[in-house]
């Protein structure tokens, strides 16, 4: 009798034991802090990852996920600086930075958390697009608007321990009821951007063909001029030969004989019969008298 009540005593004492060394042990996993609780109150913050001690029934220890983390935000309605109506569609990448501010305003709640981070983005986006026209927005889709909107909602989160690392609009579209109009509206203005550049490449094209011609135009009378020039300078050079020959008497008499033998051979061509008076230049010239 004795021996079981000890058995039993033993075996309640060992259960009792493993319990309070149960709940003495918490362990924390990668990108996780352990804010340990006693009496409502923060008695510690545990970062490194491992197997840790707490008072046992006394604290308590919330986990808090420090990696960052994707929020898919719903849409929201947006109006340009022209008064343009938007629906914009956010999404957010975002972390704890400080365990204690986030469990001490949020109570370490991820959906208050984003609760928060909603109402910050939102504001930033509706204060960066209110800020632009339409076309500046379609024109500044990208890096610009992410930067601008993200450092924004930065200055309104950061009092709950939560950094925003990327406030992204990951479509920005028309309401359905103005579609059309501001697509036709697009659409015109391109054409009207398209034909200017038509128009200054016509102009362009126009200017450069009459500088050509010009160009060409002055070559042109440039080479008829030269060309004039030295056509007058041989017309000139062979009278002056001519006057020389005829100035020289033996000159003259070579200069003849070779007109002579020229004559002769073009009236000797295609087997023409030459019928010459033995008295003449030519016949002198067979003869070899001339």
């Amino acid at each position: 009798m004795k021996s079981a009540r000890k058995w039993i005593i033993t075996a309640v004492l060992v259960f009792v034991a493993f319990i309070c060394i149960s709940s003495a042990l918490y362990t924390l996993k990668q990108n996780t802090i352990g804010i340990v609780i006693r009496f409502g109150k923060i008695t510690h913050i545990e970062e490194n990852p491992g197997l840790h001690v707490r008072a046992p029934f006394i604290d308590e220890v919330t986990y808090v996920y420090t990696g960052s983390r994707l929020y898919d935000m719903p849409t929201s309605d947006v109006i340009t600086s022209d008064k343009k109506s938007m629906i914009s569609n956010n999404y957010v990448i975002w972390r704890v930075t400080d365990g204690k501010k986030y469990y001490q305003t949020l109570g370490a709640v991820s959906g208050r958390a984003r609760e928060r981070i909603e109402a910050a983005v939102y504001n930033a986006t509706k204060n960066t697009i209110s800020s632009m026209t339409q076309d500046q927005i379609v024109a500044a889709r990208g890096n610009e608007l992410t930067n601008m909107i993200t450092k924004e909602s930065n200055s309104d989160i950061q009092q709950y321990g939560i950094v925003i690392e990327l406030a992204e609009i990951k479509a920005l579209d028309l309401p359905d009821d103005n579609k059309a109009a501001v697509y036709e509206r697009m659409i015109s203005e391109r054409n009207n951007i398209a034909a200017s550049y038509q128009a200054k490449g016509a102009s362009e094209a126009k200017k450069i063909k009459n500088e050509t011609d010009k160009q060409v135009s002055i070559l042109k009378a440039n080479a008829e001029k030269d060309a004039a020039k030295t056509e007058a300078e041989g017309e000139a050079e062979y009278m002056r030969i001519l006057s020389d020959a005829y100035n020289d008497e033996s000159k003259a008499d070579f200069y003849n004989y070779i007109r002579s033998l020229d004559a002769l051979e073009s009236l000797a061509k295609d087997g023409n019969t030459i019928i010459l008076d033995k008295d003449s230049e030519f016949a002198q010239i067979l003869y070899g008298k001339y």
